[in-house]
């Protein structure tokens, strides 16, 4: 079974929560990095190992990423990566499939399923290198609860709401490299 790294050029993780119950706000995590065994014949017999560097974390606003980085949400100097390790990869159509595994965020391990899709496979020569590389693309989603991950800061304001979401959306995309 092949190995692939994940390209950290070619890699990022995304997320959206809402702010005030009405705004989407988006950021990013842009230091990944990871392996993906698998067989593209046979993509639910392998497996994915993925790290985020959380001090890597931007949303624009200075401010905010300052807040997210602080112990009222990741707490990066204590926590200072997320891990997600696959335990099951089951395949539902000819370019997807769900990966289930250990996501790690803020000291806190708890079970998630990832939607995949799979994009490629691309070659292509470099000729400075002197080397063909085959790449595949990936396209992974999924929603969290943050509260289940100790992240529980927050604030009620005036309609009842409150300042920050519960729920995050997840995208994970990346191209992986065929190692070797």
């Amino acid at each position: 079974m092949a190995k692939w790294k994940i390209d950290p050029d070619h890699a990022v993780g995304e997320f959206t929560i809402h702010h005030m119950m009405v705004t989407p706000v988006h950021g990013q995590f842009n230091s990944v990095s990871g392996s993906v065994v698998f067989d593209p014949a046979d993509p639910g017999n392998g497996s994915v190992e993925v790290e985020i560097d959380v001090a890597g974390l931007h949303t624009g606003v200075e401010r905010r990423d300052n807040h997210l980085k602080s112990s009222d949400f990741f707490d990066v100097d204590n926590f200072p990566k997320m891990y997600f390790r696959s335990t099951r990869i089951d395949v539902v159509a000819l370019h997807s499939c769900r990966v289930t595994g250990d996501l790690t965020i803020h000291g806190v391990t708890l079970p998630a399923t990832f939607e995949v899709r799979f994009l490629g496979p691309s070659s292509f020569y470099d000729d400075e290198l002197k080397r063909r590389y085959t790449t595949f693309g990936f396209r992974a989603t999924a929603t969290i609860n943050r509260e289940d991950f100790g992240m529980r800061w927050n604030v009620e304001i005036e309609n009842g709401g409150s300042m920050v979401g519960r729920y995050v959306d997840i995208v994970f995309n990346a191209e992986v490299d065929l190692e070797g």
